[in-house]
């Protein structure tokens, strides 16, 4: 279970913050994610071969909407949650001020 607020690092360096949470779990790839303070436990672990750059401030999402992260420190990673995907959430679109 990911709650609110809880800090998440991967292999990759990327660390995110939950800023809606759920009852599944996170992974890089085929690695489970660890939270902030226990990244360690990665020593050896290579970088998931699907992995992607994930830049500062990007915001992804669960495939159903349900769960969704802000990347605090940009790293590699091929973020899933629940073995699924997770999506780049694009910016909302703002009316024009013309």
């Amino acid at each position: 279970m990911v709650k609110t607020g809880q800090r998440y690092v991967s292999p990759g360096g990327a660390e995110m913050v939950v800023t809606k949470g759920g009852d599944g779990d996170f992974s890089d790839g085929e690695t489970p994610l660890q939270l902030k303070g226990s990244e360690a436990s990665f020593e050896g672990v290579e970088v998931s071969s699907g992995a992607i750059d994930m830049a500062l401030g990007k915001r992804f999402t669960s495939a159903d909407g349900s769960v969704s992260v802000l990347v605090t420190k940009a790293g590699r990673c091929d973020l899933r949650y629940g073995g699924e995907p997770m999506e780049l959430q694009q910016p909302k679109e703002l009316p024009s001020s013309d």
